[in-house]
Formats: structure tokens, C-alpha cells, sequence
């Protein structure tokens, strides 16, 4: 069950997609999904009406509306071919912090204001690039954000990044769950350490599980990198992070 929406942001008009189980009456819990680099597509509208199956109000914005409405990767086509990448990668690259910021902004005013959404805490979700997404809204929203998660999430700690999340994950106050990829050259090893290091320093209650045998993507079932075993765990751990914290 789910209808589009438009939600007036400061650099435009998000559209979005909201998800609720099927003859529900009442307000429920919100969580926000952020796609992967690929942006929106069948398979995180599946995924995102597999979590709010769970009993949760599913808000999933097109993290690109600044450049395209809809779908931005044409059908038939991959976000992965090489006539397609580019375009996602200039797209990504206006997603600087401070884009991120003033999204999560337009966002909570879209779950305070629309009838889906039961009010108090949330949870938030990213997968690949927006991992990280989730866990800085988690950081500028600490009094909102209960629980936040990420699969398979690229660039989470880089050495010398100013921008880095290490230095904002002292503000968090809700859970952090991390799924990775085994051998994920987009996060590697060394990046686990530093952001686990980080999340310990400051106090969060979190908890990082590495996925054994399973590559960078393995929840986005139209990749080839789509691992079945993976993503059911993906989706175990989600729904008891959301069960235990909303």
C-alpha cells in the first residue's frame, strides 16, 4: 500500500513515496528508507512495503529531486552500465552535508504533518552511499531519530575527510546497527575500524555485523551482486532494531 507525495523542501520539492501496511487505521511509527546510488526503482518500493509490513509508516524520498523526479536509472537499464553511472555520480555529488541537512528538515516536517505517521521517535535506513545519510540524520536529530541503520554502506570513515561522520556520531542518542559486506572495497576494513572506534568513543549503543561472502549490494535484488541469505538477515536485523527501539 503506498501513494506518492510532493514535500516542499528548501532547495525544491521532494517527491516521495509513502508505505503503509495494507487496512491499516491508524498512525504508525515512521521510518525513512534512502535508496542506494541507483535512487528509486521496483525493488526499494519492495523493500520499503516489506518494512512497513512490519507495522511501520515508510516515508522514501528521491534523494535526487534537485536534478529529476521519478526514476532516474531508464528501464531496461542498470545504474551499474557505464551510460548510466555517470549521470547518478554527478547527481550524488550535490549531496554534500549540508544538502543532507536541510532534506532531513523537509522530511520530519513531512512525518509531523501527514496522517500516516504516528508522532515521537523514528527510525531512518540507507543503503550503499546513504548508510551514511542515516547515520548523520541520526546525529543532527538525536531527539527524534531512535534507531538507525545502514547495508552495505560505502565511505562511511575516510582518513582526513573534514566531512567525515567520526566527528559528528557524539551527538547520537538512538541505536546504530551496521550490515556490511564482506571484502567491500567501498568500505574497507580499515573504515570499519575507524567508524566502530568512533560510535564506541562516543557512547552509542551499536552494534556492526560483517556479512561473510556477500559483496557490495547484496540487498538490491536487481544487481548481480544480490545475495537471497543476505538479504532475509538484512531484514531480520532491521525488523528487531525497529521492534526494540520504536
Amino acid at each position: 500500500m503506498s501513494r506518492a507525495i510532493e514535500i516542499p523542501a528548501a532547495d525544491g520539492t521532494i517527491d516521495a513515496h509513502v508505505f503503509t501496511p495494507e487496512n491499516t487505521g491508524s498512525p504508525l511509527p515512521a521510518v525513512v528508507l534512502f535508496t542506494d546510488i541507483g535512487g528509486l526503482r521496483p525493488c526499494y518500493h519492495e523493500k520499503a512495503q516489506t518494512i512497513a509490513d512490519n507495522g511501520y509508516a515508510v516515508l522514501m524520498p528521491n534523494v535526487y529531486y534537485r536534478n529529476a523526479s521519478g526514476p532516474v536509472v531508464p528501464e531496461g537499464k542498470s545504474f551499474r552500465d557505464p551510460d548510466v553511472r555517470p549521470t547518478l555520480v554527478e547527481y550524488a555529488d550535490q549531496l554534500t552535508p549540508e544538502a543532507q541537512s536541510r532534506d532531513f528538515v523537509a522530511l520530519l516536517g513531512c512525518i509531523d504533518n501527514e496522517a500516516e505517521f504516528a508522532s515521537g521517535h523514528l527510525g531512518v535506513v540507507g543503503y550503499c552511499m546513504t548508510g551514511a545519510f542515516a547515520l548523520r540524520m541520526a546525529a543532527e536529530h538525536p531527539d527524534r531519530v531512535a534507531a538507525a541503520a545502514g547495508f552495505h554502506s560505502a565511505r562511511l570513515a575516510v582518513a582526513g575527510d573534514p566531512n567525515s561522520l567520526v566527528h559528528v556520531v557524539g551527538s547520537i542518542k538512538g541505536r546504530v546497527y551496521f550490515g556490511h559486506a564482506d571484502k567491500d572495497e567501498l568500505l574497507p576494513p580499515e573504515q570499519v575500524a575507524r567508524m566502530d572506534e568512533a560510535l564506541a568513543a562516543a557512547g552509542v549503543h551499536f552494534t556492526t555485523e560483517l556479512y561473510k561472502g556477500a559483496a557490495h549490494g547484496f540487498t538490491a535484488k536487481d544487481a548481480p551482486s544480490f545475495d537471497a541469505t543476505a538479504d532475509k538477515r538484512h531484514h531480520k536485523r532491521l525488523a528487531l532494531l525497529l521492534e526494540e527501539t520504536l
